[in-house]
């Protein structure tokens, strides 16, 4: 499908999740279900991140991909370590997948945010759903705009001399297509060469500016860049819409064959879901209901 692979790719930019008993160390105990690798065996949450992408991650913890795996390590009774590579092209290969060469040891076990149905790992229930948002500076034109539908019932006049941030391979391109507004478009690109680039800027720096007017961004990071800026833009999220899939569900990623490790995450997310949407909701991410989980059999617009 067309908008699962963009949003796969995307994620990597981003980043783009989602149970039974509630888990305590004794869970850990030697006479417990045996667990491949070193996952956990030794007491030691190893995640891989990104050093530099928030709201998600940082090397200092502040994302809320940190906050959740430091969270599951404490109730866990584990300590975390974090593994750090950009999330671009080789970073599964480079922290999940690769063995440190002197113990053979995988250098991360855990990826904590990626796609519902991510082909290079093993996902988890989904722990996340939310949608791609337009940030809008708050402005007197814009008063009325509460839904995108609003957005395009602007004056002519002023609706196509809107300029339109966009990302690359997001369905925000489809929707401008789909609206006749394409050409109203300035499109940056999903990856560059910039590791210390991320998708926020053009919230905080072009929006800022002047130099567009609207901002298409995946949801936890139009949120969080919305609510750096302060009083001056609000966001405006898609609904789930049938044409346009703009809602999409973040798992846990774990390597292939791991089930015993894969299972203990997942109940780890069933049984902790209120304590992800509270760290979640800390960043402002935009949360869409229902979310798929071990114990429903709700969907939840799965990919």
């Amino acid at each position: 499908m067309r908008s699962s692979k963009r949003m796969s790719a995307h994620v990597a930019l981003s980043a783009a999740a989602l149970c039974c008993a509630a888990l305590a160390s004794a869970a850990v105990r030697a006479d417990g279900p045996a667990l491949p690798n070193n996952d956990g065996a030794d007491g030691v949450l190893r995640v891989c991140a990104d050093p530099d992408n928030m709201p998600l991650s940082n090397d200092k913890g502040e994302g809320y991909e940190n906050k959740i795996a430091s969270a599951m390590a404490h109730d866990l009774g584990y300590k975390v370590e974090f593994t750090y590579f950009p999330q671009r092209i080789g970073f599964v290969r480079h922290t999940l997948r690769e063995k440190i060469s002197d113990n053979g040891r995988y250098k991360c076990d855990l990826v904590v945010g990626v796609p519902k149905g991510y082909d290079l790992t093993s996902t988890t229930h989904p722990y996340l759903r939310s949608t791609y948002a337009m940030v809008l500076p708050n402005k007197p034109e814009f008063a009325n705009v509460k839904t995108p539908d609003d957005l395009l019932a602007l004056p002519p006049d002023v609706l196509h001399k809107l300029r339109f941030g966009i990302f690359t391979q997001t369905p925000a391109v489809d929707w401008l297509l789909a609206h006749g507004l394409i050409d109203q478009a300035h499109s940056y690109q999903i990856q560059s060469g910039d590791t210390h680039v991320y998708p926020g800027e053009i919230v905080e720096h072009d929006l800022a500016a002047g130099d567009i007017d609207v901002a298409f961004l995946w949801g936890p990071i139009a949120g969080y860049f919305a609510k750096r800026a302060g009083d001056s833009v609000r966001i405006v999220p898609f609904p789930p819409q049938k044409d346009i899939r703009f809602d999409y569900q973040i798992s846990m990623g774990v390597r292939y064959g791991e089930k015993p490790w894969h299972d203990k995450i997942d109940q780890w997310i069933g049984s902790h879901q209120d304590k992800i949407d509270a760290i979640l909701t800390s960043y402002d991410v935009p949360l869409l209901r229902p979310v798929e989980s071990a114990g429903s059999q709700a969907s939840g617009g799965s990919q």
